[in-house]
């Protein structure tokens, strides 16, 4: 029996045909499910990007930063009333460092006390080694112009300090750490000692949660040179 084939030919040219179709439409088969995944895979990276940036993902990231604020709701009205005695005893205790700098991050102003706690680090180095990196990185982020946290020092402080961070001593921020001291000591202090947190612990009560507030006014060092005309660097 002779192949239908030769019989009819056209029959072989159809074949020829139909077979580049089907391979085009078994691509685009396969190609759907592929595209259909994008979407999704697309949503979750939308979602994950919006989450990111949410602020409770960076809350926290400070250079010396003291640790967790809530802690100071248990302390004890006698201690509290102790930290009232001087700025000076107010800092050498945690728990009263701690609800410091939560004082001031209520005010937009806790580089000053995130640069005096990396002022008390850095003199706590243990090798010359460990001078010149800290140094750098304690320049960079609160004193050079426009650093990130940059501290309100006079002119003279400033260039005197910048002068030494090429060959740091364990003094090189000592004028400048006593600068920023000062201030707070005269501002911050006060205030944070007739702030409604505070006077809670006094009463024995857990302070309540601060409210933020705009950015106070904070002394310059003209006008601190202008309170205490004596004052020299």
């Amino acid at each position: 029996m002779e192949n239908p084939l030769l019989l009819f030919p056209q029959l072989n040219v159809s074949a020829s045909k139909d077979k580049p179709c089907y391979k085009v439409m078994k691509s685009v088969i396969k190609e759907e499910p592929h595209k259909a995944s994008k979407p999704g895979a697309k949503q979750k990276r939308n979602r994950l990007s919006l989450l990111l940036q949410k602020p409770e993902f960076h809350e926290g990231d400070h250079l010396g930063k003291p640790g967790n604020l809530t802690k100071a709701a248990s302390v004890s009205p006698e201690e509290a009333v102790k930290w009232g005695e001087s700025f000076d005893k107010l800092l050498s205790e945690k728990a009263g460092l701690d609800a410091f700098t939560k004082f001031l991050k209520t005010e937009f102003s806790e580089e000053n006390i995130e640069f005096w706690i990396a002022c008390e680090d850095y003199k706590k180095s243990k090798s010359a080694h460990e001078l010149l990196p800290k140094a750098k990185t304690i320049y960079e982020t609160f004193i050079q112009k426009d650093a990130p946290k940059e501290v309100n020092l006079d002119f003279h402080t400033k260039e005197v300090t910048s002068r030494s961070i090429g060959h740091p001593l364990r003094s090189t921020f000592d004028a400048a750490q006593s600068t920023v001291y000062r201030l707070m000591e005269q501002d911050s202090y006060p205030r944070f000692l007739s702030s409604a947190p505070y006077l809670s612990l006094l009463q024995g009560r857990a302070p309540a949660r601060a409210r933020l507030r705009r950015r106070s006014r904070s002394f310059t060092i003209n006008d601190f040179q202008v309170a205490r005309p004596d004052f020299t660097l």
